[in-house]
């Protein structure tokens, strides 16, 4: 027996494809045995499984739950619920020695695919690869497995609630917060903590629907936070959350409805956390805001620049021993008193524990974060073949004898290159034939001068920035 999947699937950090086209019970079936042969040969007996809201995922489910059977490994199926309501699974049960989420994330409805965990590390790059060489050559142990059911969900919520121990009672009893879990999976889960939590919440589409027939769950685009930006208004409310499709990413609005981009939610994290934790290293990605890395060496902490991609950075947390990390995309992963994983329910109780210790509002804190001006993430189409090559050239000439005078280039992931306007980033993307810009100033006549600067840079390479590719 042998598999080929599509060439698409096997993806940096997760595995990923439209259900019907290059993604199917059959490739869910290969992923259980890879990875089920991995986990025996490690001398793991035990995976969880869970999976999101999706009208495919149970059918991934069954399939996925078939191979890891059939290489000798035994599931214990917790059923439907947010991607780190799976990695609380993985991370709580010592009889657990791995774990695999079926998720489409913030895709569209017809996508799906699988997150993973491998006895406490992230599943990703060399790993999603060698379980398509697996399956290739059919190198798969045979066996029986076993399969129980387990109901979580009440134990996680108990485990979110925790975030909040320490805090004064009165300081949260007055809290209003809205939340929108985007008929994702966390909408369960979220009811459930809603209604344990002190203060009044107001929810907006819990019932997980994988149609997604209110907006598209991605709480980095701003279309998508309008609803929760109308009940903040209407029930003046002191601040919102929203999650994406399976409830590993944040976003968040303040009273008066602006957003709090991830950057500047880590940066209301760490103010907390440095009170209490002082010359912590705090990790966030290439595309974050100078103001936070200034902010977090205000605060006697050791900020800490890493490459974009949840993997990654948990990689890099562990190495460095890291309580703290986050990324733009609204992945914020907490190691103090939690996992160290991407929790997003988690976050937003941590946003509430983060607003009553520093004693300032939500809206305060944002507030109080200096007027930066930057550009929103910007992404265009570059063929497969170009878009790494290009980020070469662009370093080479960023670094030759011609290169201008007063830049610093920081090649941790792509080119961050800093200016005495600001700063400007050009990377490629991991997942997708994309390359990615952005750019920020404290004025329009740097952050022109910038956009300049990234222009000419694709220009010198035959490219352009043209139209906006999609996520």
């Amino acid at each position: 027996m042998t598999h080929q999947f599509h060439s698409t699937v096997l993806r940096e950090y997760d595995i990923r494809g439209i259900i019907g086209e290059t993604l199917g019970a059959e490739d869910a079936r290969a992923i259980g045995r890879g990875f089920g042969t991995l986990m025996k040969r490690a001398g793991g007996t035990k995976v969880a499984v869970g999976y999101d809201g999706r009208v495919s995922s149970p059918m991934l489910e069954h399939a996925l739950i078939e191979g890891l059977n059939a290489s000798g490994v035994n599931v214990r199926r917790i059923g439907m619920g947010a991607t780190p309501m799976l990695y609380y699974a993985e991370a709580s049960a010592e009889d657990v020695h791995g774990g695999i989420q079926i998720t489409g994330s913030h895709n569209p409805a017809n996508y799906n695919g699988f997150k993973m965990v491998f006895q406490g590390r992230p599943f990703f790059g060399a790993d999603i690869q060698r379980l398509g060489a697996m399956a290739a050559a059919g190198d798969w142990d045979d066996g029986t497995g076993s399969v129980e059911s387990v109901e979580i969900l009440e134990r996680y919520v108990e485990r979110l609630l925790a975030g909040l121990e320490g805090v004064p009672h009165e300081k949260l009893a007055s809290l209003r917060v809205g939340w929108d879990a985007g008929n994702g999976a966390a909408g369960p889960a979220l009811e459930a903590l809603a209604a344990k939590l002190p203060g009044e919440h107001h929810l907006l589409f819990t019932e997980v629907d994988g149609n997604f027939p209110n907006h598209h769950p991605d709480p980095t685009v701003e279309a998508n936070l309008q609803d929760l930006v109308k009940l903040v208004a209407e029930k003046n409310l002191d601040f919102g959350v929203a999650f994406d499709g399976d409830g590993d990413r944040i976003g968040a609005i303040d009273g008066t409805g602006r957003i709090i981009w991830g950057d500047q939610l880590l940066m209301i994290y760490a103010e907390d956390l440095l009170q209490r934790l002082p010359g912590s290293t705090i990790i966030a990605d290439v595309k974050a805001s100078r103001a936070l890395f200034d902010q977090v060496s205000q605060h006697g902490g050791k900020p800490l620049m890493w490459k974009t991609g949840h993997s990654l950075i948990k990689s890099k947390m562990k190495e460095t021993n890291s309580p703290l990390a986050g990324e733009m995309s609204g992945h914020v992963f907490f190691a103090d008193d939690y996992y160290g994983y991407d929790d997003a329910l988690y976050a937003g109780v941590r946003l509430i524990a983060a607003s009553a210790r520093l004693g300032h509002s939500v809206t305060e804190l944002r507030g109080a974060m200096p007027g930066m001006l930057n550009t929103p993430e910007m992404r265009f189409q570059v063929d497969e073949s170009r878009k790494f090559a290009a980020i070469d050239e662009v370093k080479q000439r960023l670094s030759g004898p011609d290169a201008p005078s007063g830049i610093e280039v920081n090649d941790t992931d792509g080119v961050r290159v800093n200016t005495p306007d600001g700063w400007w980033l050009l990377r490629a993307s991991n997942t997708q034939d994309v390359l990615v810009a952005r750019a920020e100033s404290d004025s329009e006549e740097g952050l022109a001068r910038l956009m300049q600067q990234i222009d000419d840079q694709l220009a010198a390479s035959g490219l352009e920035r043209g139209a906006q590719a999609a996520h």
